[in-house]
């Protein structure tokens, strides 16, 4: 079978095969490597499997390199790392592995390159082909060492474990989350039996920590379709054991007549209206939780229906805790999903009242520089079936943004600061920090947003003064 290389991965490889050789021992590439050029995807990942000891195939390897790049080495799992060439290249190896049921980690023996196909996840990872004699042309004929098929389930689109599903997913129960993750990415389709495997030892997840779930959904986050991936979780039961807010907003319930959308597939269309706009992780996160409150906010009212009056608001509350039990970062990330989570109807509710400059202002004010991923956000929300009524709204929405532009080039509030300080007011009125201050604060930034002062240092001056005397401040003399 026929490769392109690169020049770094020619070089690579060569020189590999130069250190296999000086020590008398076989080695390969395994892996993802082999698949993802197959298929033409770029890869920075080479991982080399040897019938012998890794470790010190990689330190013979490093001896080839002018630059001796450092061998981050693990005795414990006789695997070693080298950066080079801006590739990451693993030494492992070759080996046969077991587990016990209450743990991932496995008990490791040394074997065959036969053995070390059967622990690969799925057929389409067990690929691999020899390095020896390997030459300097960029084309190169490879052979395949595949004992399970894996080039057909790749032509196929294919995900197959190697050996019995039940074996592969009881062992390590993380490769379900990443048959998901390679089913989201790639856009293949699960095996009928692998996918039953899934669904069969989905609570065998709970062994696996946190961190590790959580990496593995945000590349399905991060994928082309991340609705592939979030639909398989859902329908595997996976989504119930790692995050079941998502599993309540699935289904749709009637009262006389009258129902609602079904929430969680209407978020997997939302996902999939941003992606095409962003690859930013944070955006498509507040995409998939902008709705995350509507079954604790759901009501029926007669005469009106079902409403979810609020969810925005109980919704960025609940940011903060699915971040802490998903163990994604606390910090500006998390604050930045929750502000456009608590904002996302604000630019759609313009478009059913005559606009106010002062609506636009203070979403101008409280978007920020966020604004443009607010406004993709919103978009991509119009979801409805009825053409009528998406062009209705999308015509309404681009009013909405001519005046959000407008507004913000006649009044320059996004990220504005009104020009009376805590300090100032503190200075002018001999206080300390306090209640006051903050009321004082409020006053002459609703009044400059609502238009009832210009927002200028002079009139937020004389509406500081006003504001103080009625709690009975005087300035100091």
């Amino acid at each position: 079978m026929s490769f392109i290389f690169s020049s770094p991965e020619i070089k690579i490889i060569k020189q590999v095969a130069e250190a296999a050789a000086s020590l008398n021992i076989r080695a390969f590439v395994v892996g993802g490597f082999v698949r993802d050029k197959l298929l033409g995807r770029p890869c920075t990942d080479i991982d080399i499997v040897c019938l012998g000891d890794a470790i010190e195939l990689a330190n013979a390897y490093q001896l080839l390199i002018p630059s001796r790049p450092k061998v981050s080495w693990f005795k414990n799992f006789g695997t070693a790392h080298l950066y080079v060439h801006g590739y990451n290249v693993e030494f492992v190896g070759a080996r046969k592995e077991s587990y016990q049921l209450d743990s991932r980690n496995p008990i490791v023996a040394p074997g065959s390159l036969q053995d070390d196909q059967e622990r690969r996840d799925f057929t389409i990872n067990a690929l691999a082909f020899e390095i020896a004699d390997f030459n300097l042309e960029p084309e190169k004929e490879v052979t395949i060492v595949d004992p399970f098929n894996g080039l057909q389930d790749l032509k196929e689109g294919i995900i197959r474990t190697p050996l019995a599903p039940e074996k592969t997913f009881s062992d390590d129960p993380l490769r379900m989350m990443r048959a998901v993750r390679f089913a989201s990415q790639l856009g293949f389709r699960i095996e009928a039996s692998t996918l039953l495997g899934i669904a069969d030892a989905a609570r065998r997840i709970r062994i696996i920590s946190q961190e590790r779930i959580t990496d593995e959904f945000n590349k399905i986050l991060l994928s082309a379709k991340p609705s592939i991936g979030l639909d398989l979780l859902f329908k595997t039961g996976l989504m119930k054991e790692i995050f079941p807010p998502m599993v309540d907003l699935a289904g749709a319930e009637y009262i006389d007549g009258k129902g609602h959308k079904d929430n969680f597939y209407h978020t997997l269309q939302v996902l999939d209206n941003i992606c095409p706009h962003t690859n930013n992780l944070w955006l498509r996160w507040a995409a998939l939780l902008h709705d995350i409150a509507k079954p604790a906010t759901k009501r029926f009212e007669e005469g009106v229906g079902w409403t979810f009056h609020g969810h925005e608001v109980v919704g960025g509350r609940m940011v903060p805790k699915i971040f802490t039990k998903l163990k994604l970062p606390m910090n500006e990330s998390m604050r930045y999903v929750r502000k456009l989570v608590e904002l996302h109807l604000r630019p759609i509710s313009l478009t059913k009242e005559n606009i106010t400059d002062s609506a636009i202002r203070r979403l101008l004010f409280d978007a920020g520089d966020d604004l443009e991923d607010l406004m993709h956000l919103c978009d991509a929300d119009i979801t409805s079936k009825n053409e009528t009524k998406v062009r209705r709204f999308r015509s309404n929405f681009e009013m909405v943004r001519e005046r959000l532009k407008e507004v913000e080039e006649k009044d320059k509030v996004r990220n504005w600061q009104p020009p009376i300080t805590g300090e100032l007011i503190m200075e002018t009125f001999n206080l300390q920090p306090c209640k006051e201050v903050g009321i004082i604060k409020t006053a002459i930034r609703e009044a400059i947003l609502d238009g009832i002062i210009e927002n200028n240092y002079d009139a937020a001056f004389q509406m500081m003064i006003e504001t103080a005397a009625a709690h009975g401040l005087i300035p100091k003399i």
